[in-house]
């Protein structure tokens, strides 16, 4: 690891606004935290909202600020990127806004029943190849719902046409509450303040000239779920690295 990362994991650490604790310092038992994110990490009963895969955390820092009456929880696992947003709410004093850095298959592990009002997936990596891999797939929506709210609502955002097709496919095939979508944000009457906030991997995939796609839909609770069966054309584009910088 070099040094500039070994000196931005050190200053999380003196952040009482950062959380780390990976899959491998878990030891596959709950978090200190479920159940009590608003009485021990924010000390308010704002509505919970988390970023997943939150990348550099600019948009969960930008939510923060756009809606102080609610709290925000920023997860990923790589703590250099997830730095960037940390520092920016150490420094602009945010009290609303939090960071986790964990792996997001146990994220079940630290949200408790109905703690949540709302998930962000901005930008997640379509892991065209393997389904399960994907934030919107069936096995994560099963995780969603043990802790999100009955009436809680998840939004996606993105520039891949699979993930957004595969998403909207997976929401019908399993009869969710769809509450917008749009394959063309900047054409659609849906854009607003908040989904005007443009991530550092959002601004590089409009520099390519890509659509951003939304989607935002509520879980169906009370069955169990399927996975679409449908044929979906892969992006004829590759991802940029996760190590692309500013």
């Amino acid at each position: 690891m070099g040094k500039n990362k070994l000196a931005k994991f050190a200053e999380m650490a003196t952040y009482e606004h950062v959380v780390q604790a990976p899959y491998n310092k878990l030891n596959e038992s709950d978090h200190e935290l479920k159940g009590k994110w608003a009485e021990t990490f924010f000390k308010n009963h704002q509505p919970l909202v988390l970023e997943l895969g939150c990348g550099k955390g600019e948009y969960s820092v930008a939510l923060a600020e756009y809606f102080p009456e609610k709290n925000f929880v920023g997860v990923d696992i790589k703590g250099a990127r997830m730095w960037n947003g940390s520092k920016q709410a150490f420094d602009k004093g945010l009290k609303n806004v939090g960071f986790l850095r964990t792996n997001i298959e146990i994220i079940d592990s630290f949200f408790g029943a109905a703690e949540v009002d709302e998930i962000w997936l901005t930008f997640p990596d379509p892991q065209m190849k393997k389904n399960t891999k994907r934030l919107t797939a069936t096995n994560f929506m099963n995780k969603y719902r043990q802790f999100l709210k009955p009436e809680g609502i998840v939004h996606l955002k993105t520039d891949s046409n699979f993930q957004y097709q595969y998403t909207l496919a997976m929401a019908r095939e399993n009869n969710f509450p769809i509450l917008a979508e749009t394959e063309d944000l900047d054409q659609s009457p849906l854009l607003d303040e908040v989904l005007s906030i443009q991530t550092f991997y959002e601004k590089q995939w409009r520099e390519r000239g890509l659509a951003i796609k939304y989607l935002a839909f509520r879980i169906n609770r009370d069955k169990p779920l399927r996975e679409p069966d449908v044929e979906i054309e892969k992006d004829p584009y590759r991802s940029f690295g996760r190590s692309a910088r500013e």
